[in-house]
């Protein structure tokens, strides 16, 4: 039996695909949202029915208002309410800022926060009529240190902080809480080089986090122990920042 329903974008791999199986482990139906890779969302998917839960894959990109409406609907088709949206899509590229081009400028923008505003948005009627609704958005370490080579990335996962306090205030009457986790240095696949800041910033306990750790944030924030807990930035990096 389904407890909640919960949406993740992004949910193909690492982080996004660690907070789906957590959430599917708490009895919540999850919908995988990718943005190309319908075998990574079918991978995810598979994994939830195998250990007995429920989950639907969704291809949409969310940068795209009309495919994030169409997405909002077959949910609302499938389960017929939304109790849980987390805001994890992201670009991860990094270049230098005097050579940036501004397309991929605004792909990073785009995607992160454009498509939080776009998923939260269209979420919003479902979200509002469940009286308990999440919104966690995935933020991250360099968006509260800095970093070389990401600046696109930095201002959009540091927007999404800014979003989730005017949010957290705004939704708060409509029984939505809004908080962010903020990973930092975790153990990922990535395609390409090691990021550059990665090699700047070092852990207290020693060792990276796992994708599983974040998602355990996640999900205590998704459930009923945090209903006290809205605007927050959730830091989760073994000690890489110390800040608030």
């Amino acid at each position: 039996m389904i407890s909640r329903v919960a949406l993740v974008t992004g949910a193909g791999r690492n982080i996004g695909r660690a907070i789906a199986l957590a959430l599917a482990r708490e009895s919540a139906a999850v919908v995988v949202n990718v943005r190309s890779s319908a075998a990574d969302a079918e991978a995810v998917v598979r994994e939830i029915e195998a250990a007995g839960g429920q989950a639907m894959a969704s291809l949409a990109d969310v940068s795209e208002r009309d495919a994030v409406d169409a997405m909002i609907a077959r949910v609302q088709q499938r389960y017929g309410r939304l109790d849980v949206l987390v805001n994890n899509a992201a670009v991860r590229e990094e270049s230098p800022f005097e050579a940036m081009e501004y397309d991929a400028w605004r792909q990073a923008l785009a995607v992160c926060l454009d498509g939080a505003f776009h998923c939260t948005q269209a979420a919003l009627p479902l979200l509002k009529a469940g009286g308990e609704g999440s919104v966690i958005n995935i933020g991250g370490l360099t968006a509260h240190t800095g970093a070389s080579r990401r600046v696109h990335v930095v201002t959009a996962k540091a927007g999404l902080v800014g979003m989730t306090r005017a949010l957290a205030t705004e939704l708060s009457p409509r029984g939505i809480t809004v908080n962010c986790v903020a990973p930092g240095l975790i153990d990922t696949t990535r395609s390409g080089s090691v990021p550059q800041h990665r090699a700047v910033h070092r852990t207290l306990v020693g060792r990276a986090g796992l994708p599983e750790e974040v998602a355990d944030a996640v999900c205590w924030l998704a459930g009923p122990k945090a209903r006290y807990v809205t605007g927050q930035v959730i830091h989760v990096n073994g000690g890489a920042y110390l800040g608030g």
